[in-house]
């Protein structure tokens, strides 16, 4: 089983920038797709960004419409990790993010990276608070 492990949360003023790291166990990690959850209290957990697994064509990038700009998602297969910087932080990017996992496949139907039934592994998650 593969174990998933968040970092690099804490408090930051809106406008400010945060990385997030998302460490991963297993040799198959370079197999994987990865994606980014956030879940804000009283809220439903949502899509935040995820990341293909590295083939000859590279690896593709998925962004929630909210995100857009202002985060970025990359992976570095040597250190088994993945990462999200945030950058021009709002008040409601405030929330609790998760990383997660899921043995990436050969085709995606639409929403694929959305649905939160397709991840197959999670993080304990990390909290992220921004300030106004």
């Amino acid at each position: 089983q593969v174990q998933l492990v968040e970092s690099g949360g804490g408090l930051v003023q809106a406008g400010g920038s945060l990385r997030l790291s998302c460490a991963a166990s297993g040799r198959t990690f370079n197999n994987y797709d990865m994606g980014w959850f956030r879940q804000a209290p009283g809220k439903e957990r949502e899509f935040v960004a995820a990341i293909t697994a590295i083939a000859w064509s590279g690896s593709s990038t998925y962004y929630a419409d909210s995100v857009k700009g202002r985060f970025t998602i990359s992976r570095d297969n040597a250190k088994n990790t993945v990462y999200l910087q945030m950058n021009s932080l709002k008040p409601e990017d405030t929330a609790v993010y998760y990383c997660a996992a899921v043995r990436s496949p050969l085709n995606r139907r639409v929403n694929y990276y959305t649905d939160l039934a397709t991840w197959d592994y999670w993080g304990q998650g990390t909290q992220v608070t921004v300030s106004s």
